[in-house]
C-alpha cells in the first residue's frame, strides 16, 4: 500500500492517496503572505487510519519547505491536530 500527498495548486487543496486513488482532500486559500486551510475531509471508508494527520503533516511540511507563507487554520480538524503537534506552531506565527 503506497500512500502520498500532493498538492493540486489548480483546485487549490492537497490530496491523500492510497495506491493512486484519492481518498482525502484539504481545502486551502491563498492569501497575502498566507495559507488557510479551510476544510478537510476523509473518505468514510479510510477514516480511523490516521490519514488525516498524514494528509496534515505531509501538507504542513511543504508549506514549511517551500513558502514562507503563514498558516491560518479555520478548519477545525487542522486547528486540533496543530494544537497536539507543537512543533508546528512556527507555522502560525510566521
Amino acid at each position: 500500500m503506497t500512500t502520498t500527498v500532493t498538492n493540486n495548486p489548480d483546485q487549490s487543496r492537497y490530496e491523500i492517496s492510497i495506491d493512486g486513488d484519492r481518498v482525502g482532500i484539504a481545502v486551502y486559500e491563498l492569501g497575502d503572505n498566507s495559507i488557510n486551510f479551510t476544510h478537510t475531509v476523509v473518505e468514510t471508508d479510510s477514516r480511523e487510519r490516521g490519514l488525516g494527520g498524514t494528509l496534515i503533516k505531509n501538507a504542513l511540511d511543504d508549506v514549511r519547505a517551500n513558502s514562507t507563507a503563514k498558516v491560518i487554520a479555520t478548519c477545525p480538524f487542522v486547528v486540533r491536530w496543530v494544537s497536539e503537534h507543537p512543533d508546528y506552531q512556527d507555522l502560525l506565527d510566521r
